[in-house]
């Protein structure tokens, strides 16, 4: 059996002869040094989670992008659970559930590019940091190849005027 005693207890009472009176088989003296407190998550489970919220109920296409890896990141947490992979408009679109809440969000994968994913992590480090309320370089928006150019869609003469 083990048995802790404070410095000033063993040598009033246990220091001479314990072995002998006590049962003791040995002994030592030992500092405890409490163990450091956790390291702060890197990924912050609420806050990931509350900008979520945020950029889906903004619905702002700037924050496409984000919305997407904020998505992904809490899939690997397991806070979101992907329902369903769905086909429409030509992109594909994750359905995800909270399973505590029950609450559906529906991401449209915004196809990025090797090129695009340090002004998106730029982004979402930003949103993280100084939440939704504080302006955000916004990452460039991306338009599916599927798409035609801005000019087709606003009309406008896709060759120049002479």
């Amino acid at each position: 059996m083990r048995q802790d005693v404070c410095e000033a207890c063993w040598a009033a009472q246990f220091s001479e002869g314990a072995k002998d009176r006590k049962g003791f088989i040995s002994h030592w003296v030992g500092e405890y040094q409490a163990p450091p407190a956790a390291p702060p998550e890197a990924i912050q489970k609420d806050t990931a989670e509350s900008i979520l919220r945020k950029l889906m109920e903004k619905n702002d296409p700037q924050y496409r992008a984000a919305a997407y890896i904020l998505a992904v990141m809490l899939e690997r947490k397991k806070i979101l659970k992907v329902k369903a992979q769905l086909r429409e408009n030509g992109g594909r679109v994750f359905v995800y559930e909270q399973p505590k809440t029950g609450d559906v969000f529906t991401i449209p994968d915004p196809e990025l590019q090797l090129n695009q994913l340090e002004a998106v992590q730029r982004q979402v480090a930003a949103l993280m940091e100084h939440g939704l309320e504080t302006p955000v370089e916004p990452a460039a928006y991306i338009t599916p190849p599927e798409q035609p150019p801005v000019a087709a869609l606003a009309g406008g003469n896709e060759e120049p005027a002479n």
